[in-house]
């Protein structure tokens, strides 16, 4: 297995963290409160566009481009992997269960197991909501792993391995148990103070599309965490 640091390069895409570029994949670190892409709701300047303009050069006329493997939410930062082809984006999404996605959370609380999955059935309501349903056929089986790394202040830290990828998982679950991530104004407190939320996809683990040597990238833990629960040592995916 290959780990692989940030990658430096003369042009950068302005709004994001080039971590990896070849001919196939570019590998990004997604600052919290940009969206992955655009929506029929949203169209505000994305990662997704960005990237568009980066691959571009400047040139409007180009016909590079880049496609979406998978999404972070918008306020979620971390580890982005988009492809430069449809086949390196097929190739991924086909794959895509055997990709490793690590994230770190601060939650609030102590969480009773200290490991453990949680496991339901996810569905959305009209309002744009996810939420556990006991209803098999109206919702999607969902899974999420977790270890806690840390208890300081009142908060827990959290490496989350993320078995499903359904829209807003890690939150519902957790909110659900009882230990809503620090920052999440939709599914946590409704009196939380913190403007950042507490999320961080910081490991990822897949298959090169072209070579298939398997490529690790990891980030670096965000400041916001280490001044919620003091030090924090990156854990081992």
């Amino acid at each position: 297995m290959q780990t692989t640091k940030r990658q430096p390069t003369k042009y950068q895409p302005r709004g994001v963290t080039l971590l990896f570029e070849d001919k196939d994949i570019i590998v990004i670190e997604k600052p919290g409160g940009l969206l992955t892409m655009g929506t029929e709701r949203d169209k505000t300047r994305t990662a997704h566009t960005i990237l568009n303009e980066y691959v571009r050069k400047g040139d409007p006329r180009s016909r590079n481009r880049v496609y979406i493997v998978h999404r972070l939410d918008r306020e979620t930062s971390g580890v982005l992997i988009f492809a430069k082809s449809e086949a390196a984006k097929n190739y991924l999404q086909e794959h895509w269960q055997e990709t490793e996605k690590h994230y770190l959370t601060i939650v609030y609380g102590s969480i009773s197991p200290k490991t453990g999955t949680i496991s339901s059935y996810l569905t959305e309501n009209r309002a744009f909501t996810v939420y556990s349903t006991p209803d098999q056929s109206a919702g999607k089986l969902s899974q999420t792993e977790y270890t806690v790394l840390k208890e300081a202040k009142g908060f827990s830290l959290l490496d989350i391995h993320l078995l499903t990828g359904r829209k807003h998982q890690i939150r519902v679950h957790l909110s659900e148990k009882g230990h809503p991530v620090v920052g999440d104004k939709k599914y946590g407190k409704g009196n939380d103070s913190y403007g950042t939320l507490a999320l961080h996809a910081w490991s990822l683990s897949f298959t090169h599309p072209h070579n298939g040597k398997r490529l690790t990238f990891e980030t670096a833990i965000p400041e916001f965490f280490t001044r919620l629960v003091g030090k924090i040592e990156a854990p081992t995916p």
